[in-house]
């Protein structure tokens, strides 16, 4: 059993881990993880950028990744504090844009601004405590190559953007879009497929 999972089944032990890793009440590393561990811990592919402004609570328990060439824009929030976060080459996370673990985002993915993607939820179920109290819900994202993401837009946990397909400014995204699509809307539907016979993107009736 690993270091990892010896602390996750012991809950006394991973209280006391977590309160090391970061401070009470909040979700973000303490100052000596970021500069002692998560270098060692974490990839980044080379000529990649974090902006200065960008918030990066990324913890050594899970992985974190940035592909070569990427970008993480200003007043991001990247957080894989319940699930990994790995993000391709050639991609762009927008300004302001708040990802949550556990998400994986391809190569050459195109974020606009604000957008919300997150693998997260609670449980909501026992009436007797507030949402915030119970347990955490996770259900990965993946969002595959040339994918482009409208500004405002929300991918909630457990789905799945397929290839070369583009989510319409605004949208929620509550079920798996397929490849080669535009999705549109709140929840988002399917308004455009790509017919490889005709070569063109079509609209659907």
């Amino acid at each position: 059993m690993s270091l990892v999972e010896s602390l996750k089944s012991h809950p006394t032990l991973k209280k006391l881990a977590l309160r090391l890793l970061m401070p009470r009440n909040e979700h973000r590393p303490r100052l000596w993880v970021k500069v002692l561990l998560n270098p060692f811990k974490h990839s980044r592919g080379r000529s990649s950028i974090i902006r200065r402004n960008t918030r990066l609570d990324v913890f050594p328990f899970n992985s974190f990744s940035l592909g070569s060439c990427s970008a993480i824009e200003d007043f991001a929030t990247i957080n894989n504090g319940v699930g990994d976060v790995l993000i391709g080459d050639k991609t762009i996370i927008g300004i302001g844009n708040v990802i949550i673990g556990p998400v994986t985002i391809g190569n050459n993915v195109m974020f606009a601004q604000n957008i919300v993607v997150s693998g997260l939820n609670h449980a909501y179920e026992d009436i007797s405590i507030p949402p915030s109290e119970q347990k955490v819900v996770t259900s990965p994202i993946h969002i595959a190559d040339n994918v482009w993401i409208g500004a405002n837009s929300v991918i909630t946990a457990g789905t799945s953007v397929g290839k070369h397909s583009v989510i319409g400014a605004g949208s929620v995204v509550t079920k798996d879009v397929p490849e080669y699509s535009v999705a549109v809307g709140n929840p988002a539907r399917i308004i455009k497929k790509y017919n490889f016979e005709s070569k063109q993107w079509e609209k659907l009736v």
